[in-house]
């Protein structure tokens, strides 16, 4: 049976208890985590989320009916222990915090008694994810995602003191707000009251703190929840956090100050990480030719190479062929690997056309200087030495070639690069290497669509000096717009925010938007701006993706206390779910067959 407190208190959490506390008496409360019974003497292992403590349990100490107690615990069971803090009588455990000590049992209450687990309560859980997120509620129990947590909780404390000292106000926004058509898809709830009509949940608080900044309030932050009805995927779910924030009367650079002091005060104070200020920084065009991605991981070197003069005029179709229509040739050296296996090269002849690609050429320079190639025979030789010498490669590299439109070339060869350097052992976890990657392009153009859509967002600032193009050329107009970027992901990113009547306006034609459509999608912002709107800037940081790389982990579903899986669904709540038909017709909705 389950006891009651019974005015009991608890003194220490298991894992605040040290040497130092050896002598006094102390009442721990926790779970179970084994018990080892044997024969006069009962050990027991208490978790609670400070860490583990041993509890010895001996008759002499605690007398015959809490020593029948001890006897009962099984893991999980949930217990009020008090007794004396000892030195280890055994070896000491270096693996535990508190290793060196253990508490001798004067009394001891069971406060709930548990079913075996499905699964045992461990660090680094071998048990499928599947099973540990239906039981989610013990899967949190582990200490691994219970520091992932308590990271989290760290970095957002640090973040509000932070922003706070820099003269920020916490505002929150809405989150049933009006569905725009720009974007990632929305989440919609359907309206009671206003037959027919939906509330969008917010994809983030954009619009909102923008009109803020209309109010006067100078400097706005929030830790905002915001959801996207988009394709899961390792980094993504569909409800999020970010740290989201705005300035008034600054431009970049003032963005970008705050935020990289931000990042560095936040990762010193949570893990002790210096981050090196000021960060790096490179613009989108030198991202993207040097590695294939708008965020790089410049842990490595492996970059591209544009080789399309050097082979413009050689005997390799695959080359010729997509150089004259209009794509782009390049390569990475992967230095040391020209004895790479067949089938390894295959393995990425495979990976590449997953990204759409055709394949992959390839061109290993021996060490004795001779080649082994898929193409070297429509080349003359000194066609292959230029294009070596054009890669700058030596013997004993391996040369990997793709050739396609420009876009493809970049993504294959970026995605290329880091895996081959995970492959390699060339990614360490312990190298934080941030930097900025500036001046988006302003659009990009949706096959899908057949019109250009705004990279950001409409309500991003071109360069001043891209704005004579804006309607003639808008594929080469810049943004100013930033990311902050570390390890090839994407931190966050924001952008100096439009607030020139006419500059919003033209922004909106270039979209594709008439006067009537830009008015009934965002009516509410442009008529603000008839009232005095200062010049304005923002940005907003995934809290997910920070506290994911600060704790060392891939999985973004390690930092969220309830997650969801691929398909946006809850295995522990299963949500989303069905509803009964009175709740439906109350909504004035039907489900279609």
């Amino acid at each position: 049976m389950a006891e009651s407190m019974k005015g009991l208190r608890r003194t220490h959490r298991c894992g605040e208890l040290s040497a130092a506390n050896i002598g006094e008496q102390v009442t721990v409360m926790g779970w179970v985590q084994k018990q080892r019974n044997k024969g006069g003497i009962i050990f027991v292992d208490l978790r609670d989320r400070a860490g583990i403590l041993q509890v010895i349990f001996e008759e002499a100490d605690c007398g015959a009916e809490h020593f029948a107690k001890a006897e009962r615990l099984r893991s999980e069971f949930v217990a009020a222990v008090t007794g004396r803090v000892e030195k280890r009588a055994g070896a000491v455990n270096a693996n535990l915090a508190t290793g060196e000590i253990e508490i001798r049992a004067e009394s001891l209450r069971i406060l709930s008694e548990a079913e075996t687990p499905p699964f045992p309560v461990e660090e680094n859980s071998r048990t499928k994810e599947e099973l540990r997120l239906k039981y989610r509620y013990l899967d949190l129990r582990r200490p691994d995602l219970q520091r992932n947590l308590m990271l989290r909780s760290r970095m957002t404390a640090a973040v509000h003191a932070f922003l706070e000292e820099e003269g920020f106000l916490e505002v929150e926004t809405p989150i049933l707000n009006k569905s725009t058509p720009e974007g990632a898809r929305d989440y919609l709830v359907p309206s009671r009251i206003h037959q027919g009509c939906f509330y969008a949940l917010p994809q983030s608080p954009q619009i909102f703190k923008q009109l803020l900044m209309c109010s006067g309030y100078d400097r706005y932050f929030q830790i905002a929840r915001c959801f996207r009805d988009e394709d899961l995927r390792a980094d993504r779910q569909p409800e999020f956090t970010q740290i989201d924030l705005e300035m008034s009367f600054v431009d970049q650079e003032d963005v970008l100050d705050v935020t990289e002091r931000m990042v560095a005060k936040v990762c010193k104070e949570t893990v002790g990480l210096e981050v090196p200020l000021p960060l790096k920084r490179m613009t989108w065009d030198e991202a993207m030719n040097r590695f294939g991605s708008d965020k790089p991981d410049t842990r490595f070197s492996m970059e591209l190479t544009d080789v399309s003069e050097t082979v413009k005029g050689c005997g390799f179709g695959v080359f010729t062929g997509a150089l004259e229509a209009g794509g782009s040739v390049r390569g990475i050296n992967v230095k040391g690997q020209a004895e790479m296996p067949r089938k390894k090269i295959d393995a990425l002849v495979e990976f590449a056309k997953g990204y759409g690609v055709k394949g992959l050429a390839y061109l290993a320079v021996l060490p004795d200087g001779s080649y082994k190639s898929s193409f070297a025979k429509f080349m003359t030789e000194e066609e292959l030495k230029e294009l070596v010498a054009a890669m700058a490669g030596e013997p004993g590299d391996l040369l990997l070639f793709a050739a396609d439109k420009l876009k493809l070339v970049w993504s294959v060869l970026g995605a290329l690069r880091v895996e081959l350097a995970r492959q390699l052992g060339m990614l360490d976890p312990n190298q934080y290497n941030f930097l900025w990657v500036t001046e988006f392009p302003q659009f990009e153009w949706s096959d899908e669509e057949e019109r250009y859509v705004a990279m950001h967002h409409p309500f991003t600032m071109p360069m001043e000096e891209d704005l004579e193009i804006l309607e003639s050329d808008p594929g080469k107009v810049r943004a100013k717009a930033y990311d902050i970027v570390v390890n090839g992901m994407e931190l966050g990113g924001g952008s100096v925010r439009i607030f020139q009547d006419d500059i919003q306006e033209r922004m909106f034609q270039a979209l594709g938007f008439t006067k009537e459509q830009a008015h009934e999608q965002f009516g509410f912002l442009i008529d603000a701006f008839k009232y005095g709107v200062p010049p304005h800037a923002g940005l907003a940081i995934g809290l997910e993706r920070f506290v994911m790389l600060l704790a060392q982990t891939d999985n973004i579903r390690d930092v969220i206390a309830f997650p969801k899986i691929k398909d946006a669904s809850c295995l522990m709540s299963e949500a989303p779910g069905t509803v009964d038909a009175k709740q439906l017709e109350e909504l004035h909705l039907q489900v279609a067959e």
